[in-house]
């Protein structure tokens, strides 16, 4: 029998979705009983429609007849649901805005971007209004929100957590994720959908190639997590530039054409016959994938497969990377276009490592010397991350004890 309803939605900052008004309760006595969360809408509720941010798609798609099996799952485990809120186009897009839906708040900083393509999920949870909300992650799109609203955010290892029942982008990258504002529940949430982990490093490694593609405010946070990690892992840092010559943004090209490229696989055909209508920025990016070809897909997998085997064996099983989680504060809302995708080249540079390797990263917040709360990521070794959730919960008691 499902326990009562106890939370009523109550949207002051533009997270939810017109047709994402609803409640699911939750089943008693589970270990996320008497907590409340949102889904992205990309991930299926029996008895209401799926949107992907875009009403061409609403429009176009059955309504699903079950739950995605993670919303069932943290239903089972008792955590009631509350709807469903904003994602970017398809989840095209890092920044947060829609065209179609608007661009919810960011209570943390409300001149700015919540960042995306999770941006209902952020909105919803740094405003208080939810404990926690699923998201997902393809190019960062946990990561970077995480970031911009001082949250706890974990790209999962790809394939550890189901990705059915969810709308695809680029579906080798695809990731199901969930943001929290606090830290006990953000690992409630993980000891639900997570396998243990005996995961335990031994190495700290810097990858100083992705350090210096972010801003300035970010090198304090990070020396301080450098330090605090060495002494917890009794270890010397290694310094090393993960991308050598190539440089990460080779990588990030290696991301876009192989990501792009699957993506125009799943979705061209539909795109093509309802000509949905798309922001210019997320159009974009569906004429410029229509447009790779088979054989410069085949070369970014290659490529891909190299970088694969050479990160995979840096961090063996006892490595752990240290690393911006984005390459800026969220920008600004009324950021210039151009503005706006300078930053996204520069932060996709960092966030294509993990999502290149299928690697596990957690985002935690940590507050800057001015007051500023950004993210900083550990990412560690494959199905290593309820180990790595509770690593960082250790190095964020040391080094923002007062958050």
């Amino acid at each position: 029998m499902n326990a009562p309803l106890p939370f009523t939605i109550t949207d002051t900052v533009g997270a939810w979705v017109p047709h994402g008004k609803f409640t699911v309760a939750g089943q008693a006595g589970g270990p996320l009983t008497g907590l409340s969360f949102a889904a992205k809408d990309l991930f299926d509720v029996a008895g209401h429609p799926t949107g992907a941010g875009n009403p061409s798609w609403l429009a176009t798609h059955p309504v699903p007849t079950q739950h995605s099996p993670v919303v069932a799952q943290l239903l089972q485990a008792g955590a009631t649901l509350m709807g469903k809120v904003l994602t970017d186009e398809l989840a095209y897009s890092l920044h947060g805005d829609n065209t179609h839906y608007g661009t919810p708040v960011n209570t943390r900083y409300p001149e700015r971007v919540t960042g995306g393509s999770s941006s209902g999920s952020a909105a919803a949870v740094t405003a208080g209004l939810v404990d926690f909300a699923l998201g997902t992650d393809t190019g960062g799109s946990t990561r970077v929100p995480a970031s911009y609203c001082g949250l706890w955010g974990l790209r999962t290892t790809h394939g550890l957590v189901s990705s059915a029942g969810l709308v695809p982008l680029h579906p080798s990258f695809d990731t199901a994720t969930w943001l929290a504002k606090d830290a006990e529940v953000f690992e409630r949430v993980g000891r639900v959908l997570l396998p243990a982990s005996s995961y335990a490093p031994r190495r700290l490694l810097l990858p100083l190639d992705a350090w210096e593609l972010a801003d300035d405010i970010f090198t304090t946070p990070l020396q301080r997590a450098r330090d605090a990690l060495a002494h917890q892992l009794a270890c010397v840092p290694e310094g090393l530039r993960i991308a050598g010559d190539t440089g990460l943004a080779a990588w990030r090209q290696t991301y876009v054409t192989a990501g792009a490229f699957e993506g125009w696989q799943v979705h061209g055909d539909w795109i093509t016959q309802t000509q949905p209508v798309f922001s210019p920025a997320i159009a974009g990016r569906w004429k410029a994938a229509s447009q790779v070809t088979t054989e410069a897909s085949a070369a970014a997998r290659a490529t891909q497969a190299q970088i694969r085997a050479h990160v995979h064996g840096l961090l063996g099983t006892d490595g752990l990377l240290l690393l911006p989680s984005a390459a800026s504060l969220a920008p600004l809302r009324n950021a210039q276009a151009a503005d706006v995708d300078a930053v996204r080249l520069r932060t996709m540079a960092i966030t294509c490592i993990a999502g290149l390797c299928g690697l596990p990263q957690i985002s935690l917040p940590v507050r800057t010397t001015g007051g500023d709360i950004l993210g900083v990521s550990l990412l560690g070794p494959a199905g290593s991350d309820l180990a790595l959730i509770q690593l960082a919960r250790r190095l964020h008691a040391q080094i923002d004890p007062a958050q």
